[in-house]
């Protein structure tokens, strides 16, 4: 254990604090792993409970500063601040071993209760992390013992003299000739002296003492007792153990269900009720045009899952309950070879995405009505009398979502979706079943990896992010955006320039688009054909652009005949409003 009676410089001190904290996250990892509960790991509980304590403002401004990449910047937040503290605890270490002891102990404090407060957590769940942080304890200890140092011609472990030691090696004694080491009482520090004088215990400066501090700190990485080539051998293959367990431990983790039912092991049958060809001419195919729909690698993903669920479909099962419902288990063959299941081409969109933002993208999904299984259970809307006004969705990662039964029932083509573009639901986007609700934002409609769905009101209960500060209703605001040009362009004059972009009105429709060029009025835009009214529908406008800088705003009219506002609001607490504008050069 933890020897007390030597020091260990602070670079390498600070190394064994780095590669211990290491060691913890590596160990956590693998035991996770052989646990079967990947998605329990300190690090991904305390992500975790960062993600949910983290003010609305500061969440609004990682999306909007990093988009997708939001978990990304977390991670590396995460890990500076851990590179960061474990360093300073190990250097602290290095001088008083107690508190290497109290430091593991406040942080093995802080990954349990992260662990322990996610939902649906048990006392099984804590044991990656104990494991974690008892291999930390033990590297730490390991490395400090290697990296210590000890008095001049002495035994490992003993201390130096309490007393003064003076240049001729004796307590007390007097004499000149060669330089000689004097080594402080903590253990171990040597400085060479050539003049004539004594350095005391302790660090005390004797007369003729020629180096300073900044010295003496450099030569205890050199003292007797310290072997720097048995420290590096030591603390280099602890850290590369490590590294090659956590990463292959992770990458396992990762790689999907191995000889579960994934992804790659579905079929998807037919629908009964295909979606209807996309008609000619709604994609007009322009460069720097989104094509109309939106490959499954390129769809945005916004959620709060830092680590994918990876559900095995043969296992999986979702439950239906509530109020005014006859409860019911669905299995994943039972939905899909229901004979109901349909084909449906939705564009869906985030609620944190900005004006003129990327957060947004269009598919053709596959899967069973809601409205239909809903009914099939007994649940009638609160319009005709239902005792259920919201439908609480709920993930395997335990997030809560809360959608209007009566908008899920009043005949749009709301879906548990099992298909996206031709295909079984990428991991990332919910597999194996999620929810789809054309007209909602995805944050009270679009739950991934769904387990569970209850009949509730309201009034009764808070989805996830209703406490965070977004509304407990969401629905999609009419909103377009210009794709080209781009913002900050370049462009060639004396040419007619398409500026083209897509515009959207779900479950009403886009009747026009309109473009203004530095504020003057507004002409209108050539609309693509329209493949439904919950699909985004592109545009273009033929602009005969002059020498120049100039700015270009686009606005969208329903089929209601309410105009895009340009009134510009946030995205919080109920999406962004506010129309989009570009200023380009044109030479």
């Amino acid at each position: 254990m933890f020897d007390t009676t030597r020091t260990t410089a602070r670079v390498p001190a600070a190394v064994a604090g780095l590669v211990a904290a290491g060691a913890a996250v590596s160990v956590a990892e693998v035991v996770a792993l052989v646990m079967g509960r990947s998605d329990v790991t300190p690090l991904l509980a305390v992500g975790d409970a960062t993600v949910d304590l983290t003010p609305l403002p500061v969440k609004q401004f990682a999306v909007d500063t990093f988009g997708t990449a939001d978990k990304l910047a977390l991670f590396i937040g995460m890990g500076a601040i851990m590179v960061a503290a474990a360093a300073l605890l190990g250097a602290a270490a290095g001088r008083r071993r107690s508190i290497g002891g109290v430091g593991i102990a406040a942080f093995a404090v802080v990954g349990l209760a992260a662990v322990l407060t996610r939902p649906g957590a048990g006392v099984l769940d804590t044991v990656p992390t104990l494991v974690g942080i008892a291999a930390c304890y033990l590297v730490l200890t390991l490395l400090l013992n290697v990296g210590a140092s000890y008095a001049p011609g002495g035994a490992p472990g003993e201390r130096a003299d309490s007393g003064a030691l003076r240049r001729d090696g004796g307590a007390g004694g007097t004499g000149g000739g060669s330089g000689a080491a004097a080594v402080d009482e903590a253990g171990g520090v040597a400085v060479e002296d050539a003049d004539p004088g004594v350095v005391h215990a302790g660090g005390a400066r004797g007369d003729g003492e020629a180096d300073g501090a900044e010295e003496a700190e450099e030569a205890e990485d050199h003292s007797p007792g310290f072997d720097r080539r048995r420290f590096v051998l030591v603390a280099g293959t602890a850290a590369a153990l490590s590294a090659g367990a956590g990463t292959a431990a992770r990458m396992l983790a990762a790689s999907g269900p191995g000889t579960r039912t994934g992804v790659g092991d579905i079929s998807l049958p037919r629908p009964a009720d295909p979606a209807a060809p996309v008609p000619d001419g709604a994609d007009l195919e322009l460069d720097g045009l989104s094509s109309f729909f939106t490959p499954n690698e390129d769809f945005y993903r916004i959620d709060t899952a830092l680590s994918v669920p990876r559900l095995d479909a043969s296992t999986w099962s979702l439950r239906i309950r509530g109020n005014g419902v006859e409860e019911r288990t669905y299995t994943y063959n039972d939905l899909l070879n229901r004979s109901d299941l349909v084909e449906r081409d939705i564009t869906i969109a985030c609620v944190s995405n900005p004006v003129g933002g990327d957060l947004i993208g269009n598919a053709r999904w596959i899967g069973i009505p809601l409205r239909t299984l809903l009914e099939e259970l007994g649940v009638v809307p609160p319009s005709r009398g239902g005792p259920a006004d919201q439908l609480v969705s709920r993930s395997s990662d335990g997030m809560t979502i809360g959608t209007p039964v009566e908008d899920v029932m009043d005949g749009r083509d709301a879906m548990l979706a099992l298909g996206m573009n031709g295909e079984p639901l990428p991991y990332d986007h919910g597999f194996p079943v999620r929810m789809v609700v054309p007209g909602l934002y995805g944050y009270v409609s679009a739950c991934k990896w769904l387990v569970e769905m209850e009949l509730t009101t309201f009034d009764a209960f808070d989805a996830y992010w209703v406490p965070r500060g977004w509304s407990a209703r969401g629905p999609i605001k009419t909103q377009s955006r210009i794709e080209t040009p781009r913002d900050g362009g370049a462009l060639e004059g004396g040419t007619t320039v398409p500026v083209a972009g897509v515009a959207w009105a779900q479950t009403t429709g886009i009747d026009r688009v309109e473009v203004s060029i530095d504020g003057g009025e507004w002409r209108e835009a050539e609309l693509a054909e329209e493949d439904t009214t919950d699909t985004w529908r592109q545009w273009v406008y033929q602009w005969d652009a002059e020498p120049g800088d100039h700015e270009i705003s686009v606005r969208a009219t329903d089929r209601d005949g309410d105009v895009q506002t340009d009134e510009h609001a946030p995205p919080a607490p109920d999406g962004a409003t506010g129309r989009h504008t570009v200023q380009v050069t044109v030479a």
